[in-house]
């Protein structure tokens, strides 16, 4: 399950004083990213604000894109403020995702300010708990347009405009859409229809040199849990006991398998979906889940800070 993205970084926990200046902590090489711009939609918080943070640490000439223009400027001071010799690489574009003409014009903006863009993170989203039968014509649409059109139109224009003469790696949001998800079947609906896009262009873009690829987060202690109702986040507690691993994730494990996908070290996987979801899918009722006795978390973003809400 993705947690919405509510775009404010501050809104993650407040950094100490010694966190504010720490450099993100990859578990890839240093420049594997030197000379290459990838753009990060959902930049303002959460997931994107975390990628985005990775992604500049390896050398990336990063584009931070959403829907608030003050939250996309925290997010790049913040990035200015670590990476000072960076700063004047950074940008951000305000934009409705699910505006298609707002899309095509911020794509072209992008490409006449910096010139070229390698990489695609297609990360805005967002979603509320709801069962079917509550979710109005609205509701439904809303999320639905921008979990999958949005992510659509975005990959278009990067493809139309730049990759399909120069290449480029795309990696879409997904979530744990396996067997459906109640509770969210607007999400669920638009998380598959992405799936399927990504599997299609996977095929057809791929003689540009253009792969597409997916992730897709289970259970991630990010900050925009925060914004369900104190009742859903009681569910959310409880739900690191249905994982195999018994934890939540946190934002740079979905944030490093980002990163290895646009990297040249995933070259050869197009197509492809990485679940980053500690196994979930794979418990099963007949299977009582033996409680853990050991457990490791990779955490390379010293800005991160779980959910409140998460708090027992």
């Amino acid at each position: 399950m993705v947690p919405p993205h509510a775009d404010s970084p501050a809104s993650a926990g407040s950094a100490s004083d010694a966190d504010t200046t720490s450099r993100y902590r990859s578990a890839f090489r240093p420049g594997l990213f030197d000379g290459r711009v990838v753009v990060v939609t959902g930049g303002g918080s959460g997931l994107g604000r975390c990628t985005a943070h990775e992604l500049v640490s390896l050398g990336a000439q990063v584009v931070l894109v959403g829907r608030k223009t003050d939250k996309l400027v925290a997010v790049q001071d913040e990035l200015s403020r670590i990476y000072p010799d960076q700063a004047h690489t950074l940008r951000h574009h305000a934009v409705d995702i699910r505006d298609e003409a707002g899309v095509r014009a911020t794509v072209a903006a992008i490409l006449a300010d910096v010139g070229r863009i390698d990489g695609l993170f297609n990360c805005a989203g967002g979603q509320f708990a709801a069962p079917l039968d509550k979710i109005s014509a609205n509701g439904w649409e809303a999320v639905v347009r921008t979990n999958l059109l949005g992510t659509f139109l975005m990959a278009r224009e990067c493809f139309t405009q730049w990759m399909s003469a120069h290449g480029g790696a795309i990696v879409n949001m997904l979530a744990d859409i396996w067997g459906g998800m109640p509770g969210m079947g607007h999400s669920g609906a638009a998380r598959a229809g992405v799936w399927n896009f990504t599997e299609t262009a996977a095929c057809e873009w791929a003689y540009a040199g253009v792969r597409v690829n997916a992730v897709a987060p289970g259970w991630i202690a990010s900050h925009g849990m925060d914004s369900y109702d104190p009742s859903y986040q009681a569910v959310l507690r409880a739900l690191k006991k249905k994982v195999p691993l018994q934890r939540f994730g946190n934002e740079a494990e979905l944030a490093a398998a980002v990163t290895f996908l646009l990297s040249d070290a995933a070259s050869f996987i197009n197509g492809t979906v990485i679940r980053v979801d500690g196994g979930v899918p794979n418990a099963r009722h007949s299977w009582e889940l033996a409680p853990a006795e050991r457990t490791s978390s990779f955490d390379g973003f010293p800005l991160y800070r779980p959910p409140a809400g998460l708090q027992e």
